[in-house]
């Protein structure tokens, strides 16, 4: 099981390495990276830097536990009960405990909303918060209050997010991500489909996330965002194998 030294380490990747299999290709290996290593603290949010394709949105997907590593730790601090605290190694975890992470301590928001049929996109939001315990009533308001924030037309609050535009549809996305309070926080592009205005609102979200303690690990598309949210930048180009290897 991996640790965490630092009390105020929230994640660690510690020797990570992922390779995918080309199964259509003749088992073809391709490799990815290896030797993953960095921390993220309470409080500050870590954007990876690099070239589109250098496998940025691997390694969230792999702290998040949707994709397995050959070799290394993912170490979360984990908090399933109020005032207790474990850590929690992904890389070789069971679906049972990933889950749990998931329901309690870590929340991943990508540029793509899973779109939940008649669902209205305040109860898509609002359900975030209630999975933690929030009263219902309590997190339909809370809910409100984004989709306002971000600037989403009160006649769609109401409605299934699955005819709303694709920018629409991603407002409801964050703000279903940042309603619910996640120790630690994976941001995949998520304000690639947003205009200016909306995004300096995810601009103002994770100050207020990072002023609570969230540790935040990001990929931003635009570098005017990056500049602003970013208090320390992690070069996945440095773990890069050699792919025509």
């Amino acid at each position: 099981m991996a640790a965490i030294a630092n009390p105020n380490t929230m994640l660690a990747l510690d020797g990570v390495k992922k390779t995918f299999t080309m199964h259509l290709q003749g088992g073809l290996i391709l490799p990815v990276f290896e030797n993953v290593t960095f921390t993220v603290d309470a409080g500050e949010c870590v954007v990876l830097s690099g070239p589109s394709g250098i496998g940025k949105s691997s390694i969230l997907k792999m702290v998040y536990g949707n994709y397995r590593t050959e070799a290394g730790d993912i170490a979360v601090r984990h908090t399933p009960e109020a005032g207790d605290s474990t850590v929690v190694n992904v890389a070789w975890s069971n679906a049972r405990s990933i889950l749990d992470l998931r329901r309690k301590s870590i929340g991943y928001i990508s540029q793509f909303l899973r779109v939940i049929p008649r669902v209205s996109a305040v109860d898509v939001v609002a359900e975030a918060a209630t999975d933690q315990g929030v009263d219902r009533a309590v997190a339909q308001s809370g809910a409100r209050d984004l989709l306002a924030r971000l600037n989403l037309p009160e006649r769609l609050w109401n409605l299934p997010p699955a005819t709303f535009s694709g920018g629409e549809q991603q407002r409801v996305n964050i703000a279903r991500g940042f309603i619910a309070n996640y120790p630690v926080l994976l941001l995949d592009e998520p304000t690639a489909s947003l205009d200016a205005k909306n995004r300096t609102v995810v601009a103002e979200l994770i100050a207020e996330k990072k002023a609570k303690g969230v540790a935040m690990l990001g990929i931003f598309h635009d570098q005017d965002m990056r500049e602003k949210v970013a208090d320390r930048y992690v070069d996945v180009s440095a773990f890069t194998l050699d792919r025509a290897a």
